[in-house]
């Protein structure tokens, strides 16, 4: 009886609006579901600029849903700039044209970061070779400064194995790294620097803290899979902004602020990833001025700074933590397996932020986080770093110089680090992809990071993410010469 009285309702609701087609077992939330399908009407000039919209009781009795998820799909549309709300009055359809992230094909290409290929990436006991992983081989760390720190830290007093830590992170290394900060680039106070499980773990805890579901997020595009998906997952809204050899489009990026308001953005300061170019002084502080015109957060990634040379913009430099929050990490410069990452913030925000680290896992690893504090604090530390400078520096021209023997253009020439992107204006055959030659590079021993991974557009053209301590290898070479196009 209950089905019969729902399919009645729906058929009624018919005459005077479409009842969605709603699939409860699809991939994704049923708000997602309901905001894809409304901007798609838009697209489609279904929905004219005007046009009300069913109140949330009739909207959710049409198609079999809670008030709650009627809500919270309108609120996300209204964020969108798709819907307005006239307080007594309902919501109303605002505008006849999608945002960039709505557009249809946005919609249809939204990055999926952890696939079949993408553990590999990350876990480092794959055989294939590694030419697109985010890690450099461990004797380019150094391996006595890892190995012996980590022997330090198993040294722990038997006091601090009762409790769980610090929920702040361990005390010696904060204090080390407010010093090293106030230093090198800005005053900071240990109390400001709250300790992660890594550089996403402190995303996803910002993300946690500053926004909810239907807020809008600015990310660099092409810029960071995993931080795609990670506020997508939020249920935030991802807007790309390109970047490119010269930098952020900050006119396009001032555009869309006013558009859509966004609650934060996420920005690679120095060598990006996966362009390794840096923004200049001048385009720094037009995105301070834009973050303060708009009343946005910005999230400076900041893992890189060790590999670039002195005197690279810095966003939490120019703006003191006043409308900055900073991320840092020692993957880059030791060893991603020691997982420990921080947040330099406010003194007003950072009580919050721990307050989420607290609700979603108490504390972070003493263990790792006194590894790391010896080694970073140790002797050979800094010459270890600067060896590892000079081996990236020699990889980079010999990656550059094979790339383009395979016919490959860097899509940036990079100021330093890691990573070399390169690519061919078209792909090798019309059905192939970025990711349908890195599943055919799997199969023929290759780890290979395309443009699919990196990017919230459709990509323009076909060109992956080099790691340039892996790529200057005859098998890598070999594998781009069989499939460049003819």
């Amino acid at each position: 009886m209950e089905s019969e009285s729902t399919a009645m309702d729906q058929a009624d609701c018919a005459a005077e609006w479409p009842v969605l087609v709603i699939e409860r077992s699809k991939k994704g939330s049923l708000v997602e579901q309901i905001v894809a399908a409304i901007a798609a009407m838009v697209g489609r000039r279904e929905l004219r600029i005007g046009t009300k919209m069913p109140s949330v009781r009739q909207f959710a009795k049409c198609n079999g849903i809670s008030t709650f998820t009627v809500v919270e799909s309108y609120d996300r549309l209204v964020t969108l700039g798709l819907l307005m709300s006239r307080r007594g009055s309902g919501y109303f359809v605002a505008r006849q044209d999608l945002p960039p992230a709505m557009t249809p094909m946005a919609m249809h290409t939204m990055p999926t970061a952890i696939d079949s290929l993408t553990p590999d990436l990350y876990s480092g006991v794959s055989e294939a070779l590694a030419a697109g992983v985010g890690w450099l081989p461990p004797e380019w760390y150094g391996d006595d400064t890892v190995l012996d720190a980590v022997r330090h830290a198993m040294r722990i007093p038997s006091n601090r194995l009762r409790g769980y830590g610090h929920s702040m992170g361990f005390p010696t290394l904060r204090h080390h790294l407010a010093a090293t900060l106030s230093d090198d680039l800005f005053p900071v106070d240990p109390e400001q620097i709250l300790l992660t499980h890594g550089a996403t773990h402190a995303f996803d805890l910002i993300l946690r803290t500053l926004t909810r579901p239907g807020d809008t997020v600015f990310v660099e595009d092409p810029g960071y899979s995993n931080l795609h998906s990670l506020i997508l997952h939020h249920g935030c809204i991802a807007v790309g902004i390109p970047r490119g050899e010269h930098g952020i489009d900050v006119e396009l990026l001032a555009r869309q602020a006013a558009l859509t308001q966004p609650k934060l953005m996420f920005v690679n300061t120095v060598l990006q990833n996966p362009l390794g170019t840096s923004l200049s002084a001048a385009q720094a502080h037009r995105l301070l001025a834009l973050a303060e015109q708009f009343d946005f957060w910005l999230v400076e990634d900041d893992i890189y700074r060790e590999l670039a040379q002195r005197g690279e913009a810095s966003l939490a430099a120019m703006d003191g933590l006043r409308r900055v929050i900073r991320v840092g990490s020692f993957s880059k410069t030791l060893s991603p397996v020691l997982r420990v990452g921080s947040i330099c913030a406010s003194a007003s925000l950072l009580p919050e932020l721990l307050r989420v680290k607290m609700l979603a896992g108490l504390t972070t690893s003493e263990i790792n986080e006194r590894a790391v504090y010896h080694a970073i604090s140790a002797r050979p530390y800094k010459r270890m770093v600067d060896k590892l400078v000079a081996q990236l520096e020699s990889g980079r021209e010999r990656t550059i110089e094979s790339l383009r023997s395979a016919g490959m253009t860097p899509l940036a020439k990079p100021r330093g680090g890691m990573f070399v992107s390169a690519g061919w204006d078209a792909a090798p055959r019309p059905d192939w992809n970025g990711k349908t030659i890195a599943d055919a590079a799997l199969k023929a021993g290759i780890l290979l990071s395309p443009c699919d991974f990196f990017m919230l557009r459709p990509p323009e053209s076909v060109w992956f993410r080099f790691n340039v301590a892996y790529s200057n290898h005859p098998q890598l070479l070999d594998f781009l010469q069989s499939v460049r196009p003819a």
